[in-house]
């Protein structure tokens, strides 16, 4: 088959690779039929995750058919239609019996892409099927399933729920990439009185008001609101939520939060972040900071399903399988291409 695979920093290559087999009785290997491209992705392409091998395939997103499981698996069968779960989890481990997939110790957590070989191919190998696999229902397309994989329970998890957005609420989103656009959209779930979006692309910042942020500044812009307490009172924001994973995106996050409020860091961060505790530490602020669990994940697909849930928007350019590097060249440079989400789909 073909795939995407890492040889270092900078050094990725579309070409044949072996094709997955079974090597436990709880796998499946699944058929991709859409696949997607994370911005942790290129974090490894850049070199700041150096557990993944040379020759690694990449992904941990796509939506498939399930081709052939092992003899242990018994929620999903050859022929279903899936969706690939960012996240393996064993589900017998003291995490996961805690919902706590992400840092499962029992051989699962995030190691599609990272330390098994991941889903932008042909093919995948998908380790625990039982507890990593969802089925699809079949009035979700492929491409909407596909934002279940990980950027919508990301962010609701690490950062809607973790910086415990409430009705009444000022949210202020800094990054208006695809996990930002992903926050705004679980952030309206809990009524907040607003939300607002910062980033210095003016394209994303219109993306976020087409999202449903209520209004969208550049940094400069909202530091200055900030001062004015956001109109209440002198007051900051309830919630500031880190969508990009950068030392001044952390930084604005801890500078922008009222007294008593929460900042919850979503961005892989990796280069080091100064966290200013000389004033941080008489304003009772909460910092909070996660890798997804994807516990929520039944929960959103059903509200998918219900059209209580809408990520279209999301994905802003379309590939097939084969076409992977172009992908990657147009996701890699948003300010010239205006990418949020690429997909790629079996052709």
């Amino acid at each position: 088959m073909k795939a995407l695979t890492y040889h270092g920093p900078g050094r990725r290559l579309w070409g044949e690779v072996s094709d997955p087999v079974l090597t436990d009785p709880e796998d499946a290997v699944v058929r991709v039929d859409a696949v997607t491209i994370c911005g942790t992705d290129l974090h490894i392409l850049k070199g700041d995750v150096p557990e993944v091998a040379e020759g690694r395939i990449l992904g941990h997103e796509a939506v498939g058919t399930v081709v052939e499981t092992g003899t242990g698996v018994r929620t999903v069968a050859a022929g279903d239609r899936v969706l690939v779960s960012c996240i393996s989890a064993c589900g017998r481990c003291a995490s996961c019996r805690q919902a706590a997939y992400g840092q499962c110790t029992g051989g699962g957590g995030w190691i599609l892409g990272h330390l098994v070989d991941g889903t932008q191919a042909e093919y995948v190998r998908t380790p625990f099927a039982d507890n990593s696999l969802h089925e699809l229902p079949a009035g979700v397309t492929d491409e909407a399933a596909l934002m279940l994989a990980d950027i919508l329970p990301t962010s609701f998890e690490v950062g809607v729920r973790n910086g415990r957005v409430g009705p009444g609420d000022t949210v202020v989103i800094v990054g208006a990439g695809p996990i930002g656009l992903a926050t705004i959209a679980t952030a309206r779930l809990y009524s907040p009185a607003r939300i607002i979006a910062v980033d210095l692309a003016e394209s994303r910042r219109k993306a976020a008001e087409r999202a449903g942020a209520d209004s969208a500044m550049s940094p400069e812009e909202v530091a200055r609101a900030a001062e004015d307490g956001f109109g209440r009172d002198g007051r900051g924001a309830d919630v500031a939520i880190e969508a990009v994973g950068l030392p001044d995106t952390f930084e604005l996050c801890t500078r922008l939060v009222r007294p008593g409020g929460r900042v919850a860091n979503i961005g892989v961060h990796g280069k080091s972040a100064t966290l200013h505790l000389e004033d941080l530490w008489i304003r009772n602020v909460t910092i909070t900071t996660g890798l997804v669990d994807t516990s929520s994940t039944p929960l959103l697909l059903d509200m998918l399903a219900a059209d209580r849930l809408a990520p279209g928007g999301l994905v802003t350019h379309r590939f097939g399988l084969d076409e992977m590097q172009d992908g990657y060249d147009v996701f890699a440079d948003p300010a010239r291409t205006g990418a949020l989400k690429v997909a790629f789909f079996r052709t």
